[in-house]
């Protein structure tokens, strides 16, 4: 049998575990991932799916890990999707913030701390920018960037006085469909409408093509129609891709009807919006438009109907309200004018007396702070000659130190000065003096050879004579 040493499986998982934990304890961080392989299981709010990352041009995968969302992290799923107005799922590029876990059982995963909506916004916002942008570039005959928005060849149409006739392009199944039908047919007004119905589908990227196509039907059908509504149902902010779409866009803006939109989104606006020649957020809303602006057309000939007799009456209750506002001002500014000059004597009446007591309450108080100020001056003048007569004291005492050891220095340098200098210090350095007649020499002027001197050294004094005096060598032999 093998006597190799071993450890358990559960024993390797648990080492594996420590090391992790010890690695990523409190410990979170913001990456950048796409979504694949996303479950939901709304009953418990748990989340399960898988972080990836491509490479960008090849597009193989470089990096894959599990992750899980429950709890918090659940609810912040949840507050993203509110945010966005997107589902949270599949192939969809997320900036999340995670922490690293390691289970014995279920391995490797991230667990989902907070998911930041405003990076997913960004990235849709960019792609629509980038849209507009080529729209401004390579459209410039039809599309105008303005301080606004955007001018465009749809929104310089005039509509018509009345619109009547118009064509639909919807989603036959769309509930935004039924709902902009039934608020035209229902109307208030009893307005009649015909519609044209172009059905296609109205959301999926891919299905752009479907409308641009159901918009050339409708300008090769040879028909005088007033306005042309594109509409649809609400849905998340990707249903919404289709509007933003290029081809979508310029099919609008160039379009020789004018096109009023219902989308069905009250927080975005797509670029078909901004391209069209109205844009409404809901098919009612784009219904209740087309009404009131019929309803516009018929009020301004009710007015002109009602205008003569209208200014008639006006004319005659207006000289009538003149007399009696001019009746009332006089009456009602007589009794302000008393009721006011009655309140200024109540008025004074109380102010003076109060003026009064507070004048002479100051008066006091001032002769108060004033013997105050007299009786205690002498008393600090005083304190502050003694104060400045200590401080002086104190000075005097110790600059009188400072000058007592700044002279003692003076006299022990010159001190030391002197001893060095003194004759003695030098004869024990090695020097010599010479004496002639009693008189110390420094030079040779004075002496002639054959004449005696005296050497004081250090420890005696020795009697010489001058022999010879060499001037030229600087030595004197004696």
């Amino acid at each position: 049998m093998s006597t190799q040493q071993y450890i358990t499986l559960s024993q390797l998982a648990a080492h594996i575990q420590g090391t992790i934990k010890n690695a990523f304890s409190r410990q979170s961080s913001w990456v950048v991932a796409d979504i694949t392989s996303h479950s939901f299981y709304p009953a418990k709010g748990y989340h399960y799916f898988d972080l990836v990352e491509k490479d960008p041009r090849t597009h193989q995968l470089t990096a894959k890990i599990s992750a899980t969302a429950w709890g918090n992290g659940s609810n912040r799923i949840r507050d993203f999707e509110t945010t966005t107005g997107q589902r949270f799922g599949n192939d969809m590029h997320v900036l999340i913030q995670v922490q690293v876990e390691y289970h014995a059982v279920y391995g490797l995963k991230l667990s989902l701390l907070d998911i930041d909506p405003s990076y997913t916004i960004g990235q849709l916002e960019q792609q629509k920018q980038a849209t507009l942008q080529r729209l401004v570039t390579e459209c410039g005959d039809i599309v105008q960037q303005v301080a606004d928005g955007y001018l465009t060849r749809n929104k310089k149409l005039p509509l018509t006085a009345v619109l009547q006739k118009i064509a639909v392009i919807s989603s036959p199944s769309s509930a935004g469909y039924q709902d902009f039908m039934h608020t035209l047919q229902a109307n208030a007004h009893g307005y009649i409408f015909h519609t044209d119905n172009y059905f296609t589908t109205v959301q999926g990227e891919a299905n752009a093509a479907q409308v641009c196509a159901q918009l050339q039907a409708v300008e090769d059908a040879g028909k005088h129609y007033d306005a042309v509504v594109i509409i649809r149902g609400g849905g998340a902010q990707t249903d919404l891709l289709l509007f933003d779409q290029y081809q979508l866009g310029k099919a609008v803006a160039g379009f020789p009807i004018p096109v009023i939109t219902g989308i069905g989104h009250h927080k975005n606006e797509t670029i078909t919006d901004m391209m069209a020649h109205t844009a409404t957020k809901t098919p009612t809303r784009a219904a209740e438009l087309i009404i009131a602006h019929n309803r516009q057309f018929e009020d301004a000939l009710i007015s002109t109907q009602k205008q003569l007799i209208i200014r008639l009456q006006q004319s005659v209750s207006g000289k009538q309200q003149q007399l009696s506002a001019l009746n009332n001002a006089i009456i009602n500014r007589s009794r302000d004018v008393l009721i006011r000059q009655k309140e200024s004597l109540i008025r004074y009446q109380q102010f003076i007396p109060q003026q009064a007591r507070h004048l002479l309450l100051k008066q006091r108080n001032g002769m108060i702070q004033l013997s105050g100020q007299v009786l205690s001056k002498p008393k600090q003048l005083t304190a502050s000659r003694l104060q400045d007569l200590s401080y002086l004291r104190q000075n005097i005492h110790a600059f009188s130190r400072k000058l007592l050891q700044q002279q003692q220095q003076k006299l022990q340098h010159h001190e030391t000065v002197v001893r060095l200098m003194s004759p003695t210090a030098l004869l024990q350095k090695g020097f010599a003096l010479v004496y002639h007649q009693g008189k110390l020499i420094t030079n040779t002027s004075a002496l002639q050879t054959g004449e005696d001197i005296t050497v004081q050294m250090v420890d005696a004094s020795v009697q010489a004579t001058v022999q010879s005096i060499n001037k030229d060598g600087n030595e004197s032999h004696i």
